[in-house]
């Protein structure tokens, strides 16, 4: 090495301690950014930026070293330049192995002064040395390649829903983590859409699980290219989607744009499929949920923009509604009611009341069995808010099975003193009809209470119209079953549902009941009295008799009797009353 060499390199050493001394700081400041920041997608972009500078940096004064130090003989410097050079790949390989943007480039950068210095050697050992380094070079950026492939196949699994492609439940949930810290720091909202298609499963059911699942990846698609940049979008599993906006400010318009946008994203889910030769149509229900300060639990968020789902679900599909106040509210005294609707039944705290139904000519001839809850808490609750509620939650059975009991005990003890009614009427849900015990519950209920004699009376059970979407073969064989038990059936709200004569024909029925919405517009609504006439036409040709509910007014009543309704009920009659009361006004003789 000559003078001037040497001279140089004394030089450059202060200015390389410098050098490392900066590439140190700024390190620590990239890492102290990441650890002290709650960044969006963003500022996470600027911070890999900073990120990848660093390792560029940090690896290249590796190849300052090495060209510092490969000239140095004294102290077999220049073996120790190489091997650290080596080293410093190697580290590289494994350290940097998750991103292939890095590796490669800096794989390179420190290998090709290895290669260019043994071949510069110009005797035959330093090309084979060189090509022995080129050799290395491959192998270690294979290697890294293949680790860096299956990180990424693993990590993109974890993350994503196999089908669709898009995130899935458990990188959203991970998502939303950051995302609440933002929104606290900075103060300001996101709003986040979910997403249920609607009648998804008969397409499924109809066409198969192949077109079923094309149509999730078609919509996914739409999906994805309509929301670009502006949601983080994911399947939460089945025909569930779900998006949460970036940060935004609290204001009106935000409220307003985040409506707006979720109406013209069901535009564009309506928009027509063609899956195979299938043209599909299919509409959404979305819920849509203003998140602010929520709670990270994921039974809370998702839970509450769930609710706004199945309220869109339940106003007839195809819509957006937005969960606010009045809907927390409602949904609070929805899990108030189901949770003391479980008191109730275990304390027999609710009352079976009876409605008298009488002839065209104003004769008791039976009663239909209403179940009343007087709440100290909760006041009167109607029969239409906590049967619904006893409905999905499976305590109809429960329920069903007290007012069964009380029913058939009651009407047994007034065939025992005499007082004999011809129809004795009971509403049965359709899972009580379809569920075996129930229907070994009956059979004994009959046998015990009531003897051949009494079965001339009719024990009716009313179903309503939504018996006819379920399993018809099912529902008529056990139809038929209760039938010989002595059970005569009924359809409730006749005209309101799925009413189709076919059914009418099928299904073993004695009666149909004129729904009380159309007897309440008579006189008004022109197109009322239609149905009604239409009800009664199609019930007489089937030789069913005819029930009038909800009869007010003595018009409705004189008006019915010309249209030869059988049996009429309502409050123009009496109301419902409790089993003392009854006996008391009629059975008082």
């Amino acid at each position: 090495m000559s003078f001037l060499d040497g001279y140089l390199i004394f030089l450059c050493q202060p200015f390389y301690g410098i050098y490392l001394i900066f590439i140190s700081l700024y390190g620590v400041s990239v890492y102290r950014y990441f650890s002290n920041h709650k960044m969006n997608e963003e500022q996470l972009r600027m911070w890999y930026t900073h990120l990848s500078i660093f390792m560029y940096l940090i690896f290249s004064s590796w190849t300052v070293i090495f060209a510092l130090n490969i000239q140095h003989s004294e102290y077999n410097l220049h073996y120790i330049a190489i091997f650290t050079e080596l080293g410093a790949a190697v580290v590289a390989s494994t350290l940097l192995v998750s991103d292939k943007k890095l590796f490669v480039p800096i794989l390179v950068t420190l290998m090709l002064p290895l290669v260019l210095y043994f071949f510069l050697i110009g005797t035959w050992f330093g090309y084979v040395l060189s090509v022995f380094s080129l050799i290395f070079l491959g192998v270690l950026l294979y290697a890294a390649y293949n680790t860096n492939h299956l990180i990424r196949t693993n990590y993109y699994q974890a993350q994503h829903d196999m089908l669709t492609g898009l995130y899935n439940r458990r990188y959203f949930m991970e998502y939303m983590e950051p995302l609440h810290r933002r929104l606290l720091e900075k103060n300001k909202i996101a709003y986040m859409l979910l997403i249920d298609l609607d009648h998804f499963k008969t397409i499924n059911d109809s066409l198969g699980h192949e077109i079923g699942d094309k149509l999730l990846t078609a919509v996914s698609e739409r999906l994805k290219t309509y929301c670009k940049d502006k949601y983080i979008l994911a399947r939460l599993g089945g025909d569930e989607f779900i998006l949460v906006s970036d940060e935004l400010d609290k204001n009106k318009e935000t409220q307003e744009e985040a409506h707006n946008f979720a109406l013209r994203l069901l535009d564009e889910i309506r928009r027509p499929y063609t899956i195979d030769t299938h043209h599909l149509h299919i509409s959404a229900s979305i819920g849509l949920h203003e998140l602010e300060n929520f709670s990270l639990d994921s039974s809370n968020f998702i839970k509450e923009v769930d609710i706004a789902m199945y309220e869109a679900k339940s106003k007839g599909r195809d819509g957006v509604i937005v969960f606010n106040k009045d809907l927390s509210e409602r949904v609070e005294r929805h899990l108030e009611i189901e949770q003391r609707l479980h008191q109730t039944l275990n304390g027999n705290r609710l009352k079976v009341y009876y409605q008298p139904q009488f002839d065209c000519d104003s004769n008791i001839v039976g009663c239909e069995a209403l179940v009343r809850w007087f709440d100290d808490d909760l006041g009167v609750l109607s029969p239409d808010e906590f049967i619904p509620i006893a409905e999905n939650t499976g305590l109809i059975l429960e329920l069903g099975s007290y007012v069964l009991h009380e029913t058939f005990k009651v009407l047994h003890s007034w065939n025992e003193e005499g007082h004999y009614l011809q129809n004795f009427a009971i509403n049965i849900s359709i899972r009580q009809l379809l569920y075996e015990p129930f229907i070994e519950e009956v059979e004994v209920l009959m046998k015990y209470y009531f003897s051949k004699e009494d079965l001339s009376q009719k024990i009716i059970f009313e179903i309503t119209e939504h018996v006819f979407s379920q399993d018809m073969d099912k529902v008529v064989k056990t139809m038929k079953r209760l039938q010989k038990s002595g059970i005569t059936f009924s359809i409730d709200d006749f005209g309101t549902g799925y009413s189709s004569l076919s059914y009418l024909q099928e299904l073993p029925i004695g009666e149909v009941k004129i729904d009380k919405a159309f007897i309440a517009g008579m006189g008004s609504n022109g197109n009322s009295e239609k149905m009604i006439g239409t009800i009664i036409s199609i019930a007489k040709n089937f030789n069913l008799k005819i029930v009038s509910e909800g009869v007010e007014e003595e018009s409705q009543f004189e008006a019915l009797q010309a249209y030869d309704c059988d049996i009429f009920q309502g409050f123009y009659f009496d109301e419902a009353l409790s089993k003392e009361a009854f006996e008391l006004k009629y059975f008082k003789d």
